[in-house]
């Protein structure tokens, strides 16, 4: 082991120089196929499509912040901790070109193609972003509704719905914004605050209550009420924001409640602990994956076009359920709402393992 950890060293030396190369010959941990997820099947980069279009060194950067996280191994889908481990001992320089790297995560990850519970190849592809809204820190007319930090005497939240949070005041109020825009924050998960000095604030995901999500739109289907424009998240916001007594109703009627954390801080902070990249890092059901992971993606964008795409594993969601079932983080501001909040294909998904590991026998 010593010969070995001396050797690793060496790699990151060569590595820090921008040589190529520096593979391991010979893997120093092998896997336990005592459990093996019938929803994978081995396949070649081939099969992939895109991949050969696709500007990896994005998503090199991305794995980057996987390094330096303190990843909690668990799920159905599981990396050897060591292995991982050694692909983080053994990046390519900052500096390397596209065909380096692409090479690089061919030589170290092995692509399984993932099947649906029903053995099906597609599942559900949506979006999300960090919105900016309008932010007081006081109570006002327009702010209307308090964002909150988790409780500091020890007060319980798990299981307590969100109207008996608010009206309890279970939590530390950190400030106050408009109800549909704190729903909004509270589904996107993180979010900047403008306040009436024209200063910023970043606020981050800090815990939730585990009770369910109640969809908003749903709500209104079920009473009848059909907003201008439909059932979109533009056209249900400004209708909400026109009619407060019943935004308040169907806001509180959806029991899911989310705490933040002010940060210094800019940078979206996803569960994994690390700043997510704009379209390159995903959310996943961590009940099935271990985040931090490299997951190859194929779907389309909301405006038809082709998304291929090596991304990462760095967050996860209350309503991201399923093998197939991720979130596309599209990044900040006004531009990155437009493509997440329209964001609902269907694609199929790829999840890169470290190749030493015999994960899934190849059908």
């Amino acid at each position: 082991m010593l010969l070995f950890n001396k050797f690793v060293r060496f790699c990151g030396f060569i590595m820090i120089l921008g040589v190529a190369g520096c593979d391991l010959s010979a893997p120093t941990h092998v896997g336990d196929d005592s459990k093996i997820p019938s929803n994978l099947t081995a396949v070649s980069y081939a099969a992939l499509p895109g991949w050969r279009d696709d500007d990896v060194r994005y998503a090199l950067q991305a794995f980057r912040n996987t390094c330096k996280a303190k990843i909690q191994y668990s799920g159905a889908v599981i990396p050897d901790p060591e292995l991982l481990r050694e692909k983080c001992n053994m990046l390519p320089s900052a500096s390397a070109d596209v065909k380096t790297v692409r090479a690089w995560f061919e030589s170290h990850f092995q692509p399984y193609q993932v099947y649906n519970e029903k053995g099906g190849k597609t599942g559900t592809y949506t979006g999300y972003y960090s919105p900016v809204i309008d932010g007081c820190r006081t109570r006002s007319a327009q702010c209307n509704e308090p964002i909150m930090g988790v409780p500091i005497n020890g007060a319980n939240y798990k299981g307590v719905s969100k109207r008996d949070i608010v009206n309890k005041k279970i939590g530390r109020v950190l400030y106050w914004a408009n109800i549909v825009d704190v729903q909004n924050l509270q589904i996107q998960g993180s979010g900047m605050l403008k306040l009436e000095d024209g200063s910023m604030v970043k606020l981050n995901f800090a815990a939730v209550n585990d009770m369910p999500f109640k969809s908003i739109g749903a709500q209104l289907q079920e009473r009848g009420i059909k907003p201008a424009g439909g059932y979109s998240a533009d056209a249900v916001w400004s209708h909400l924001k026109q009619n407060p007594t019943l935004a308040k109703e169907v806001i509180y009627n959806n029991p899911r409640y989310v705490y933040f954390y002010e940060t210094p801080q800019h940078s979206v902070i996803g569960k994994l602990g690390t700043p997510l990249s704009k379209i390159r890092s995903v959310a996943m059901d961590d009940s099935i994956y271990t985040l931090g992971l490299p997951v190859y993606i194929n779907t389309s964008l909301s405006d038809g076009r082709s998304f291929n795409r090596l991304m990462i594993a760095q967050d996860t969601g209350g309503a991201i359920r399923g093998w197939i079932r991720a979130d596309i983080f599209f990044g900040s501001g006004d531009e990155a709402y437009r493509v997440a909040h329209g964001q609902h294909a269907q694609g199929q998904m790829f999840i890169l393992m470290p190749k030493e590991y015999t994960y899934v026998k190849p059908r």
